[in-house]
C-alpha cells in the first residue's frame, strides 16, 4: 500500500532573535551563576573524636558550604555545618575545640584552603559567621547583597549555589514552593523558612538561595526527605532573618535564645507557657472564637509570677478538632513593647533583652479586643516557661 507524500509544518523557533542558542531564562541563570559562583565557598569540618575502628580513627569530617557577605571578606554559613568543631561558647567568645580546624575553600582555587574561625553564632535561627585568619591569602571577590526576603513570591525562579557531596560550586534551579513554611531549626525554635523545589543535597548547607537579580532570598538549610533522598522540598532561612541576626554575629560569641537556655534558672522571665500561634488553629475554629489575624497562645500561667500578678490569663477550656485540643478562652500576645508577636521566639528576644525588674508592655487580645498590660520580669521556677 503505497502512502500519499507526509508533509511536515517546521515549528516556529522560540529561540532569541538575535541567533543565539540560549533562552533568556537561560542566560539569565548563567549570568548569575558568572556574577556568584566566585563568592560562594566550600567548608570543610574537622574535628577529633573517641576511636571508633574506622577509618580515619579518632577524626571526623564534614562539609557544608557558605558565602562572603559583606566587605571585609566574612563568610556567612549554618551554625549545624560548625557546630561539630565547636569548644567553648560563651556569648563572648565561640572557640574550636581542641584539634578541630574549620577551612574553607573559593571557586578560583578549589584545591587551596583557608583557615577561618567562628566570629559569632546564632542556633536559634541555625547561622554562623566566619572570618579568615588570613585574610590577604584568599582571593578578593564581591559579597553577594541580601534581597528583602518578604517580597519573595510563591513561583518565582530560586537558583541555588553550593558544595552538595563535596562536589564545589554545584549550581541547582527550581522555583519559590512556599513562603513562612514554619519548622523546627536546630535549637528547636520555628524558623519561617522559604521552601523551594532547587535541589539541596547534604553539602548545600550554608550556601546562598538566590533570585534572578543574583541577590540572595535565603540560606538553603536543610530538606524533608521521607525516604532519606531529596524529595523537591528544600528549607532556606529567609534572607530577612540574616540582615536581623548580622549586628549580633558581628559582634561575636554566641547569641539568641538558645544561646540563653543555660542561664534560664537565673534569668527573668514572664512565668507563663506558650507553645501554640493563632496560626496553628483550624481556620473554622479560629473564625468561630474570633480569634486576630497574628498572636501567640497563652496555654499556662504560673501561679503567683509575673504574668499571674499583672492579670494575664491562660485558657478556660480544652476544645477537640479531630482529636487534636485547642485551648479557648484564653489570652493571645499580639505586641511586646509595640512590636508585632507573631512566634514565641519574637516574645523571647524582647524578654531575654532585660533584667530582673525590667518591665514589659503586652498587646493581648481577650474576648474580641485588645488591651495593654505591663509585666514586671522576676526570677521564676524553670517549669513555668
Amino acid at each position: 500500500m503505497l502512502f500519499g507524500a507526509l508533509l511536515v509544518q517546521p515549528v516556529a523557533s522560540k529561540l532569541p532573535a538575535d541567533g543565539s542558542d540560549r533562552l533568556a531564562y537561560e542566560q539569565n541563570t548563567i549570568e548569575v551563576v558568572r556574577q556568584i559562583a566566585r563568592s560562594v565557598v566550600a567548608v570543610r569540618v574537622m574535628a577529633e573524636s573517641e576511636p571508633s575502628g574506622a577509618e580515619n580513627p579518632g577524626r571526623r569530617f564534614a562539609g557544608g558550604s557558605g558565602f562572603v557577605v559583606d566587605g571585609a571578606g566574612r563568610i556567612i554559613t549554618n551554625f549545624h555545618v560548625v557546630a561539630m568543631a565547636l569548644g567553648e561558647t560563651t556569648d563572648e567568645v565561640v572557640e574550636l575545640a581542641p584539634d578541630a580546624s574549620l577551612m574553607v575553600s573559593f571557586l578560583d582555587s578549589p584545591d587551596e584552603e583557608h583557615e577561618v574561625r567562628v566570629l559569632g553564632a546564632n542556633p536559634d535561627v541555625d547561622l554562623a559567621l566566619l572570618e579568615l585568619l588570613e585574610p590577604d591569602r584568599a582571593p578578593v571577590v564581591p559579597p553577594i547583597a541580601l534581597a528583602d526576603s518578604d517580597r519573595v513570591e510563591v513561583g518565582q525562579k530560586a537558583i541555588a549555589i553550593g558544595n552538595p557531596f563535596g562536589l564545589h560550586s554545584t549550581v541547582t534551579a527550581g522555583i519559590i514552593s512556599a513562603v513562612e513554611r514554619e519548622q523546627p531549626g536546630v535549637a528547636g525554635i520555628e524558623i519561617p523558612y522559604i521552601q523551594t523545589d532547587a535541589a539541596i543535597n547534604p553539602g548545600n548547607s550554608g550556601g546562598p538561595l538566590l533570585n534572578s537579580a543574583a541577590q540572595v532570598i535565603g540560606i538553603n538549610n536543610t530538606i524533608l526527605a521521607p525516604a532519606g533522598a531529596f524529595a523537591g522540598i528544600g528549607l532556606a532561612v529567609p534572607s530577612n532573618l540574616v540582615a536581623e541576626t548580622m549586628g549580633e554575629l558581628r559582634a561575636g560569641g554566641l547569641s539568641g535564645f538558645a544561646a540563653a537556655a543555660a542561664q534560664l534558672p537565673d534569668r527573668p522571665r514572664l512565668g507563663l507557657q506558650i507553645s501554640l500561634r493563632v496560626q496553628d488553629y483550624p481556620e473554622p475554629l479560629r473564625e468561630q472564637l474570633g480569634l486576630p489575624d497574628h498572636g501567640v497562645v497563652v496555654t499556662g500561667v504560673s501561679s503567683g509570677g509575673p504574668a499571674d500578678q499583672a492579670g494575664i490569663r491562660g485558657p478556660e477550656a480544652i476544645v477537640l478538632v479531630d482529636e487534636q485540643p485547642f485551648p479557648v478562652g484564653m489570652d493571645v500576645i499580639t505586641a511586646a513593647e509595640g512590636e508585632p508577636v507573631r512566634r514565641a521566639i519574637d516574645l523571647q528576644r524582647v524578654v531575654l533583652e532585660r533584667e530582673q525588674g525590667d518591665v514589659v508592655t503586652v498587646t493581648v487580645w481577650r474576648d474580641g479586643s485588645e488591651r495593654s498590660f505591663e509585666i514586671e520580669l522576676e526570677v521564676v521556677p524553670v517549669e513555668a516557661d
